[in-house]
């Protein structure tokens, strides 16, 4: 994960990585200093099981493009893409910091 302007990015491997989901809660645990288990449920903020579906289905499907999911989970705005790639902005910032 590397810090970047106010936002941090983690990243899956879509094809045979860890799921999308478990890289959320990962990510979001480190940033906030305590472990997994410490967090909310992640499907307070977001279904787990259709974030990762989503994620599977538009990187098999080729010609779909990459596609962007965002949402609040525990203070942070989360962007995930089928990619690969989360993206993860502090949530109580002010938009123009």
């Amino acid at each position: 994960m590397t810090a970047d302007d106010e936002s941090f990015l983690a990243t899956f491997d879509p094809d045979t990585g860890e799921p999308a989901s478990v890289t959320v809660v990962t990510a979001v645990a480190s940033l906030s200093g305590v472990g997994p288990l410490e967090l909310e449920p992640l499907y307070e903020a977001v279904d787990p099981d259709a974030l990762d579906a989503l994620v599977r289905h538009t990187h098999r499907v080729e010609d779909t493009g990459t596609h962007e999911l965002w949402f609040s989970y525990e203070g942070y705005d989360v962007g995930v893409r089928s990619d690969g790639r989360v993206e993860i902005h502090d949530g109580t910032a002010p938009a123009n910091a």
